[in-house]
Formats: structure tokens, C-alpha cells, sequence
């Protein structure tokens, strides 16, 4: 079901929108989930992706077994060049396989400034989430005296 009508539910205007997307848009669109102890440690799900960070494989033919750090974020094309994820041409040489960042898990951040900006506001905001979404003996008593139990 369809909850907000600024928002297109076309497939046509979807693929449109997603394939004439601007540089800081893919970027969002490219993140990636963050494994689990990085998310326990920073209490953040996922992270857009970026040129020195490690990842996983975990989905597709090259799952388990292919982790290394990202060699290149390719935007325009939607994938991701990562280092030992190659294979050999014809003509003997080596080229990355491309991987959409999707099917891959973040393993280890390459922070900088912005990076532990954005990790902190990110963690500020789930912070602020969870405290409203908690019910606490005081709130059960206010629902209580709201609304009397019938019997």
C-alpha cells in the first residue's frame, strides 16, 4: 500500500529515477550493511560505501570466500571493484569483476573526519529513536488512568 502520494509508485518512474540519479544520490543508494560487531560497536546498520574500506562478498558466485578493500567505487555503473576479486582475460590480463554493493558487508571503516561525524549522528539519532520508543512504568501508568479497564 502506498502511503505517500509525493512518492511515484511507477516501475517506469522508479527505473527512471534510479538510473539518472546524481553523484550524491548514488552515493546513498550504493551503501552497503555494516557486519555485526562493527554494528554493535558504532550502533549503525549501514554506511555508503568507499574507495579503502574492506568488505565481504556475501552474496553471488563469489560469496565466502572474497574479502579485500575496495579498490574503486564505480557510480556509474552501480558496482564495486574489489581487490583480490579478479579474473583473467583471453589475452592474459587481470580485471576486476564487478560487485554491486548490495552483496557485500562491510568489515572494517576507513575513518576520516566525515566519516566519524556521520557514524556519530547516525548513532545520536537511533539513540534519540529508541529513548522515544521505550515504555516505562510512568507511561504504563498514564495509559492506565487514560483508559480504565472494563470489566
Amino acid at each position: 500500500m502506498k502511503f505517500n502520494k509525493n512518492v511515484s509508485s511507477s516501475r517506469r518512474k522508479n527505473r527512471r529515477r534510479h538510473f539518472q540519479a546524481d553523484s550524491a544520490m548514488k552515493r546513498r543508494i550504493m551503501s552497503a550493511p555494516l557486519s555485526k560487531d562493527l554494528r554493535q560497536r558504532y550502533n549503525v546498520r549501514s554506511m555508503p560505501v568507499r574507495k579503502d574500506d574492506e568488505v565481504q562478498v556475501v552474496r553471488g558466485r563469489h560469496k565466502g570466500t572474497s574479502q579485500g578493500k575496495i579498490v574503486a567505487v564505480y557510480r556509474l555503473k552501480y558496482c564495486l571493484h574489489i581487490e583480490r576479486v579478479t579474473r583473467e582475460k583471453a589475452n592474459g590480463t587481470t580485471v576486476h569483476i564487478p560487485i554491486h554493493s548490495s552483496n557485500v558487508v562491510i568489515t572494517k571503516l576507513k575513518l576520516d573526519n566525515d566519516r566519524k561525524r556521520i557514524l556519530e549522528r547516525k548513532k545520536r539519532g537511533r539513540e534519540q529513536k529508541q529513548q522515544q520508543d521505550k515504555y516505562t512504568e510512568e507511561s504504563a501508568a498514564e495509559a492506565a488512568a487514560v483508559q480504565p479497564m472494563e470489566q
